[in-house]
């Protein structure tokens, strides 16, 4: 990521919101073949410390396309992001730019048994159906749900170092960051409610 010391996101627990309201992620290995990307369903592991614990899944056959297990991994969170318009500045002001929250976080795959991985492929889908009025659950059919579970491999991340930024604006003035969340929980074309949000969040860490 780009060198950009005053937008440096390095509080351990926003780190874990951040996976926690972003579970789809990207997931990078440097292998024997080249750069391999693929991307898949996160859970932070809760912990009471500053450790970084992720679990995830991968389809059959990518654990083999990204040596999974024989090096470092990267995986990338990517927050809300936005186009931010020069439209919001102070009048003469015109070059735009984009604002994002977004985690680089590194680690050696561990593969799970056959066994952990359903337990965490029922985290999985528990996790996601809770918000539905009629929750869906592997419970359903859990013989067929172990058959399909056959072509997935579990793996958790133990984090070991992370790179994360929140470019929320800071270089401009207290007023045109006021618009600027204004516009963006508005209703115009480039709305971003949850982009608003995060600005405010910052607003309030440098309060």
């Amino acid at each position: 990521m780009r060198h950009t010391p005053h937008y440096l996101l390095t509080d351990v627990d926003e780190v874990k919101r951040l996976v926690r309201q972003n579970p789809w992620t990207t997931y990078v290995s440097h292998t024997a073949d080249g750069l391999v990307a693929s991307h898949y369903a996160t859970l932070l592991e809760e912990t009471d410390d500053d450790s970084i614990s992720l679990v995830s899944h991968f389809g059959r056959p990518d654990e083999v396309a990204h040596e999974l297990g024989r090096h470092e991994m990267l995986v990338i969170v990517q927050g809300a992001h936005g186009y931010i318009s020069p439209g919001w500045y102070a009048e003469g002001d015109f070059i735009p730019t984009w604002n994002h929250v977004t985690a680089h976080l590194w680690g050696v795959p561990e593969i799970l048994s056959a066994e952990e991985n359903f337990r965490i492929l029922h985290r999985l889908v528990d996790h996601f159906e809770e918000r539905m009025p009629a929750p869906r659950s592997l419970h359903i059919d859990e013989a067929y749900a172990e058959r399909v579970a056959k072509g997935t491999v579990g793996l958790r991340i133990r984090v070991t170092r992370f790179d994360a930024r929140a470019k929320l604006s800071q270089n401009k003035p207290d007023e045109v960051r006021a618009t600027i969340i204004d516009a963006l929980a508005g209703d115009g074309p480039y709305a971003h409610p949850g982009l608003a949000d995060e600005m405010r969040r910052a607003e309030d860490r440098r309060a």
